[in-house]
């Protein structure tokens, strides 16, 4: 039903910017809450950022509050999450989710959560 393949991960020095994409088959893009997860190596996969349907509420983790932002544009069918001033603790395989929902304000944090996922794109920070 929704495919979802993520782009624009990289090779950065600590303090750059980088701008993930997600782009979204089909035509329900607009009828599901986003989201990023990561995994760094020998780690569990762990929720990053969420926004609801129509964008009117976002939530980040902790560890990217303040340094990372998460947007879509339900006309292109895209879901973005800007990342500044990046971290070698941030390097990790950075993954899309989506889950169809009714409600427009709802936003999701457990991967269980989600049922269509990306193919994952390497974010590699360097110190």
């Amino acid at each position: 039903q929704v495919q979802l393949v993520e782009s624009g991960g990289g090779l950065v020095q600590a303090g750059d910017s980088l701008r993930l994409s997600c782009a979204a088959s089909g035509r329900t893009f607009s009828s599901h809450a986003m989201g990023w997860f990561r995994q760094a190596p020998g780690k569990e996969r762990a929720f990053v950022a969420a926004v609801s349907r129509n964008s009117g509420v976002t939530y980040y983790a902790d560890s990217v509050r303040g340094r990372f932002t998460i947007s879509r544009d339900n006309a292109k069918s895209t879901v973005y999450l800007q990342m500044n001033s990046l971290k070698p603790e941030d390097t990790a395989v950075y993954y899309c989710a989506g889950r169809f929902t009714t409600r427009t304000l709802n936003y999701y944090v457990d991967e269980s959560d989600y049922t269509y996922w990306g193919q994952g794109t390497q974010v590699t920070v360097s110190s």
